[in-house]
C-alpha cells in the first residue's frame, strides 16, 4: 500500500483531511460499467480467507465475512476513470457486525503474473496482496483507527506508508448503519479518494498505474454496497493566463 520518496516514484503526495471539495480536476464523461446487485455476481471474483457470505439481492452488495475478503471486479480498467459506490457497515448483532475496514484497491496488478490478475492464486489473507502494483486505501482500518492511503509497489516486504496518509481523526472513520458515497479516481498522475464529495487523499504520482483491476476488501466485518459505477474522465483544462 506504497508510495515513498525512496522508491523515486512519487513526486508529490499530500493529504486534505476532509477539507471542502475544491473544483474537481475533471469533467465525468460516459458511463463506462454500471452495477445494480440484482442478477447475481458475473462480473466478480470473491478471493475468501474463511467461508463466508458474499451476494448480491434487491440492488445490494453483502460482504458478510468472519475473515479477509477481497471482491474483484473482473473488467480491467484502462485509463482515466471514476469508480464510485455507495457503501456502509452494519451493525445489528450479527457475528461479523464489526465497524472497520471500508477498503479498496484500484488500478491493481500483480507483480506475480503481471498480465492476468486471476493468474495469481490469493487466499483472502491480507499479506496475499503484498505484491501487488495498486492504488489503496483502507478507510476505517485497525477497528475504525485509522484511514490510509497507500501505493503498493508489487514489493512483498515492502508496503510504504507516508506520515501524511495515515490519518486517525473522526471525520474520516466510519458511523455504523450510515451510507456514504465513496469516489475513487484515476487521472493519470493524479490520484484521489473522495467520500461524501470531501476530498480526503490527493496524491501525484510520477509513475503512476494506468490500467488494472478494481476490488472491495474487508475483514471480520458485515459491508453493504449499491450503485457501484465507472465513468470515463478527462481532465479539466487551466484556464488561459491573461495578458498583462
Amino acid at each position: 500500500m506504497p508510495c515513498q520518496v525512496s522508491v523515486g516514484v512519487c513526486v508529490l503526495a499530500f493529504t486534505l483531511c476532509a477539507a471542502a471539495l475544491p473544483e474537481a480536476p475533471f469533467t465525468q464523461g460516459r458511463s463506462l460499467f454500471a452495477e445494480e446487485f440484482r442478477d447475481g455476481l458475473a462480473r466478480w471474483t470473491a478471493e475468501l480467507e474463511l467461508p463466508g457470505k458474499v451476494e448480491a439481492r434487491s440492488g445490494v452488495l453483502t460482504i458478510d465475512v468472519p475473515a479477509g475478503c477481497t471482491l474483484w471486479f473482473r473488467p480491467e480498467l484502462r485509463g482515466a476513470v471514476s469508480i464510485q459506490y455507495e457503501a456502509r457497515l452494519v451493525q445489528a448483532g450479527g457475528p461479523n457486525d464489526r465497524v472497520s475496514d471500508l477498503n479498496a484497491f484500484w488500478m491493481a496488478t500483480d507483480a506475480r503474473s503481471p498480465d492476468d490478475l486471476f493468474a495469481t492464486s490469493r487466499s483472502g489473507k491480507f499479506s496475499d496482496y503484498n505484491q501487488l502494483r495498486a492504488y489503496y486505501v483502507g478507510q476505517g482500518g485497525n477497528s475504525n483507527t485509522t484511514t490510509r492511503f497507500r501505493r503498493y509497489i508489487g514489493d512483498a516486504a515492502e508496503r510504504p506508508l507516508l506520515p501524511e496518509h495515515d490519518l486517525r481523526n473522526a471525520e474520516v472513520l466510519l458511523q455504523p448503519n450510515v451510507w456514504q458515497t465513496v469516489q475513487l479516481v484515476a487521472l493519470g498522475k493524479r490520484i484521489q479518494y473522495y467520500r461524501n464529495g470531501r476530498l480526503i487523499f490527493d496524491f501525484l504520482d510520477d509513475a503512476p498505474y494506468t490500467r488494472g483491476r478494481f476490488g472491495f476488501r474487508t475483514t471480520d466485518s458485515h459491508l453493504e454496497v449499491r450503485n457501484f459505477r465507472v465513468y470515463r474522465i478527462v481532465p479539466n483544462l487551466e484556464p488561459p493566463v491573461p495578458a498583462k
